[in-house]
């Protein structure tokens, strides 16, 4: 039998029943679109999530402060300003904030209901300026402390936003005070939506002026928030920066590499999604052996037939495997089409940028056809092995 003889009878066979190959075929579209949409939402849901740690844990650096028990601070407040004239970095808060055991006795006591007093035990954080955005946070009423603020050594606090929902503090219009340790301080703002130190939502936050007031003379902490890219070499630089001749005193928590966290994510997503999609690529596979399997069983007259005509074992396994292969390949072809399809469906819905692997959409049909191919193995060996006079009679 001629190449194109068996490929003519192996297309006729396919086509000479449309609705079962087509079933038949939809095993094998659900496994490959499975595969296809498996691996390309985790690779742009990977990519997606890499793209907001970028934005935010990737240029994030917090330089610790350890106290210099034999003299002044390692770092003052004023050294901070150094850091701002490094390229790349954006904004620069220093802190100072000692342990939970020195946590303060916060009470609220509002003037248009003075019956109402709030007692709660808080942190008191002392903070730059630049707070807001260096915390990326915003103010959702009143006003961050300022510089006049600092010069007139202004009574003036800032509360987190848990910390003004635990004291009854909604509203500033009414110029509500907090009173700690017997004194009181006007609280102008309220700080919430933070993206970073989510231990300032509940804390009372105070100008430098006045942290000596709560033991917080000394910086702890320096937040800074770099450029995309650049925080791997502040992190270098910032100790010399802050204090020259204590550099390697200081200890600076940088964050790790995108690329680990891409592959973590994309290897993660993988893993738990892609057992799925081999589970539906089996069920077609084992669809596809069924089917012709029962083909063969239907065609035995036919088969017998054709031995007698004097076609060879090899000529009619052939002509099932290609068949068998034929409807795989199809359902590759259509399930990588559905599988990209609904990729760049679910990255538009969620205005992602959808991540396609090109190698993958061309493996998928050959993929298809090696598992038709695979399917088909025993059908086909069945066939081969049928006698003539038995199958005639």
């Amino acid at each position: 039998m001629k190449p194109l003889d068996l490929w003519n009878e192996s297309l006729a066979g396919v086509l000479a029943r449309p609705v079962r190959s087509a079933l038949t075929t939809l095993g094998t579209v659900l496994g490959i679109a499975t595969l296809v949409i498996t691996l390309g939402i985790a690779a742009t849901a990977g990519n997606q999530i890499v793209g907001r740690f970028d934005e935010l844990t990737a240029t994030s650096l917090t330089v610790e402060v350890p106290p210099n028990e034999d003299g002044p601070a390692l770092v003052s407040w004023a050294d901070a300003d150094n850091l701002t004239r490094l390229r790349g970095v954006r904004s620069v808060t220093p802190l100072a904030q000692s342990d939970k055991s020195s946590n303060q006795s916060v009470t609220a006591n509002t003037l248009i209901d003075p019956t109402r007093v709030t007692d709660q035990t808080l942190a008191v954080i002392a903070a730059g300026t630049s707070l807001p955005s260096t915390a990326r946070g915003k103010m959702l009423h009143g006003r961050f402390y300022d510089e006049g603020n600092l010069r007139r050594r202004d009574a003036v606090v800032v509360l987190g936003e848990q910390a003004a929902k635990m004291l009854g503090i909604t509203r500033l219009d009414n110029a509500p005070a907090v009173f700690i340790g017997g004194r009181a301080y006007t609280v102008i703002g309220i700080l919430g939506a933070l993206g970073r130190e989510q231990v300032l939502a509940s804390a009372v936050i105070v100008p430098p002026t006045l942290g000596a007031d709560f033991g917080l003379a000394d910086v702890t902490r320096v937040l800074i928030n770099t450029s995309l890219g650049a925080a791997e070499l502040i992190a270098k630089q910032a100790p010399s920066a802050l204090a020259p001749n204590h550099a390697d005193e200081l200890q600076v928590i940088a964050p790790p590499t995108p690329k680990r966290a891409r592959d973590g994510v994309q290897d993660d997503v993988n893993g738990l999604f892609l057992v799925l999609g081999l589970v539906s690529l089996v069920v077609g596979a084992v669809g596809i052996a069924n089917v012709t399997l029962v083909t063969v069983m239907e065609r035995i007259t036919e088969i017998g037939l054709r031995r007698a005509l004097g076609a060879a074992r090899r000529h009619i396994a052939a002509q099932f495997l290609l068949e068998s292969s034929l409807i795989g390949l199809t359902g590759g072809v259509i399930g990588a089409s559905v599988g990209t399809v609904a990729v760049v469906a679910v990255s538009a819905v969620r205005q992602w940028t959808p991540v396609l692997d090109v190698r993958l959409a061309l493996a998928a049909p050959v993929a298809g056809a090696v598992v038709g191919l695979l399917a088909g193995l025993y059908p086909s060996l069945r066939a081969a092995r049928l006698e003539p006079v038995e199958a005639l009679r």
